[in-house]
């Protein structure tokens, strides 16, 4: 009897934006708003280059002044800045022994897009956070300081107080740090234990879906986003949590135009008799207003050079950086 093999059911040229389209439907950080599509960065990460520049105007400034019959107005001139962003190579490849299971499903491309898709939304989301790790790093972040709320406090669980914890006024004060642009801040991702506190409490919301499910976590009108990479970092007495909030497209995300057959591979390996699954891709992800200033090793830069305090200098001004963060205790 004839064996069907992976590449008997992929089509790369149907495959790729299929699993493409999947992953932006399957990631939460894209449903959530906290990533936006972007055509431009699009564009930027299907050319050359290990990073891409993106030059920005300047808000005026300045005081208006009173005119006057016998002398005239003071020139000013707006002024431009530059934001930077590095273009990520990565690739997975994936054997049968994993995916065979799913060959005998009604729609087996549908099953193995959906398993494909469902890793790069995690991966997406994890390189996500590592990039927020850089940029709050508690020694040396540079939004750690104008975008941070730090209510953390080594004492023994015994001692833990509401005033050191992720509530209803806290994160309140959370949502001001940004003055009156804190208004926008439409999504929140914190770790289970943060949202199980909140639960205990009955402060998360349930939102209906568009099938009228209640599953959407919502906690004082942010769509919530739980994530267990959010940190937990161990302290003497007690753990240190950090949890961001996040202005619509505080990330922009591009994907660069590969062939077909560059983003999707399949074959065999005749002797041991495995199918291999091969996908790659070539894209922008990258919080707006936050240069990259890195010097990665390889191709493009790993989750860990993101996660580097170093590799990063703000270029926005404050106001229109759209992310906050609250290190607390649970």
């Amino acid at each position: 009897m004839a064996k069907t093999a992976i590449a008997d059911i992929i089509v790369p040229s149907v495959f790729a934006p299929y699993a493409l389209e999947r992953t932006a439907i399957l990631s939460e950080v894209i449903q959530s708003g906290i990533v936006a599509g972007d055509p431009e960065f699009d564009r930027l990460a299907s050319g050359p280059g290990k990073t891409v520049n993106m030059p920005f105007w300047k808000d005026l400034t300045g005081s208006s002044e009173v005119l006057s019959d016998s002398g005239s107005l003071t020139l000013d001139k707006i002024t431009t800045g530059q934001d930077i962003a590095a273009v990520n190579n990565r690739g997975k490849a994936w054997v049968s022994n994993i995916l065979a299971k799913l060959l005998a499903g009604d729609d087996p491309m549908r099953q193995i897009a959906d398993l494909v898709a469902g890793f790069w939304a995690r991966d997406l989301q994890t390189t996500l956070l590592k990039m927020l790790d850089g940029l709050f790093d508690n020694t040396a972040g540079v939004l750690r300081t104008a975008h941070r709320v730090n209510i953390y406090t080594d004492v023994a669980s015994g001692s833990i107080t509401d005033a050191m914890r992720l509530l209803g006024d806290t994160f309140v004060d959370a949502t001001v740090k940004l003055g009156d642009a804190g208004q926008k801040l439409v999504a929140v991702a914190m770790h289970s234990d943060v949202e199980g506190l909140l639960r205990k409490r009955d402060l998360i919301d349930y939102v209906p879906d568009s099938e009228g499910k209640p599953v959407l976590r919502s906690f004082q009108g942010r769509r919530v986003v739980i994530d267990d990479n959010c940190p937990k970092v161990s302290g003497t007495n007690s753990p240190a949590y950090t949890t961001y909030l996040f202005g619509p497209g505080a990330f922009g995300l591009g994907n660069g135009a590969l062939d077909a057959n560059e983003a999707v591979e399949v074959g065999r390996e005749i002797l041991a008799s495995d199918d291999i699954l091969v996908n790659r891709k070539r894209f922008i992800l990258h919080p707006r207003g936050v240069k990259w200033q890195g010097t990665p090793a390889g191709a493009s830069p790993t989750d860990a050079e993101f996660a580097t305090a170093a590799n990063w200098a703000k270029v926005y001004s404050d106001k229109n950086i759209r992310i906050v963060a609250v290190r607390h205790n649970v």
